[in-house]
């Protein structure tokens, strides 16, 4: 390599959602003997993935590949009804990861279908998220993917609402939008964007740097929206290579003069570290914040009754007491990243 220097975004890898998905596996492969099962990836990382899988956590895209009783998580995405009642009518601990910013959409979706609303959903086909969401309310929504889509379900009966994937590029989102409203006058929006805050932090800390850079680097898998994401936000700038990489190993040959790293919403910061090494730019490392993030969500509450639970029969029948607090509520104490290093 011969990188002059690097200019770090900020901020970059894992948001509040995968950090609260990541840490409830984790404790779920702490409370019960493998194999426990996830419903679809817990996150679209597959270094992540592959660290649970060592750890007898055996992923599936069935539920009926689930033995009856055996616990087992849904991912961060958010699951369609059915596969949630599937799973609950298993017989096993049911511990549902999904991002409280995407159970938002879900509720939204939910409120207007039963308004008699017919709904707008950007996103795109196939991704866990969009199938989700889109089986609370199939009748009431239709996917948006393009201008062509905006002009077929106009001509259908109204009123019509418009709602998103959380993980969509902020382009992408703002110029369906913006046609949308032109071509539905009395188009009923949220008044908060569906767009996770998390991914337009990354893509705002991303414009600053790649517009400057001679090439940019993200730090994420394919199969993750908001990594792709930021690959098409660094060419929206000017920058000409830009270089999706899942590791270190993958990074091309001949990079130089000034490179931009960054990493998706799922990507380990472990990754990142490994890719600055490899990089060993001879200038240094250049970090310019564009917000500080503090958000925190707590483990489903499905897992916080487990784990109180668990803590209070252990106490009772070794100090005859209940605990002044519990494990749960100490979840904040660590990070992903840390359980990823264990």
């Amino acid at each position: 390599m011969n990188v002059d220097k690097v200019l770090l975004a900020s901020p970059r890898g894992f948001c509040a959602g995968v950090e609260k998905a990541i840490k409830a596996l984790d404790w779920m492969t702490k409370v019960f003997a493998p194999p426990v099962f996830c419903y679809h990836e817990i996150v679209h990382n597959q270094y992540v993935v592959d660290h649970f899988k060592n750890l007898g956590v055996i992923f599936v895209d069935d539920i009926a590949d689930v033995p009856t009783g055996a616990p087992l998580m849904l991912s961060a995405h958010g699951s369609p009804p059915s596969v949630i009642a599937n799973a609950q009518a298993n017989g096993g601990t049911v511990i549902d990861a999904v991002c409280p910013l995407v159970t938002k959409v879900h509720h939204e979706l939910k409120v207007r279908s039963r308004k008699g609303y017919t709904v707008l959903y950007v996103g795109h086909e196939g991704h866990e998220e969009a199938v989700g969401t889109m089986a609370v309310a199939p009748e009431s929504v239709h996917l948006i993917q393009n201008e062509s889509d905006i002009e077929t379900v106009s001509r259908m009966e109204g009123p019509f609402a418009l709602l998103s994937q959380t993980t969509l590029s902020l382009d992408e989102w703002q110029d369906l939008r913006d046609y949308a409203i032109a071509k539905i006058p009395d188009l009923w929006l949220p008044n908060r964007s569906d767009l996770c805050f998390a991914t337009t932090n990354r893509q705002a800390a991303l414009r600053e740097i790649a517009a400057t850079a001679d090439a940019v680097v993200v730090i994420g898998s394919a199969n993750s929206s908001n990594t792709v994401a930021l690959t098409k936000v660094a060419s929206s700038v000017g920058c000409e290579k830009v270089y999706r990489v899942n590791a270190a190993s993958e990074l091309p040959e001949g990079l130089t003069g000034v490179v931009g790293v960054t990493a998706g919403a799922s990507a380990p910061e472990s990754l990142v570290n490994e890719v600055l090494q490899k990089l060993n730019p001879r200038e240094g490392v250049y970090v310019n914040p564009v917000t500080i993030e503090d958000e925190y969500f707590p483990p489903p509450p499905e897992l916080r009754e487990l784990l109180r639970s668990l803590e209070s029969l252990i106490a009772l029948s070794f100090s005859g007491s209940l605990p002044q607090d519990d494990v749960a509520s100490r979840d904040r104490d660590f990070s992903a990243a840390a359980v990823l290093a264990r």
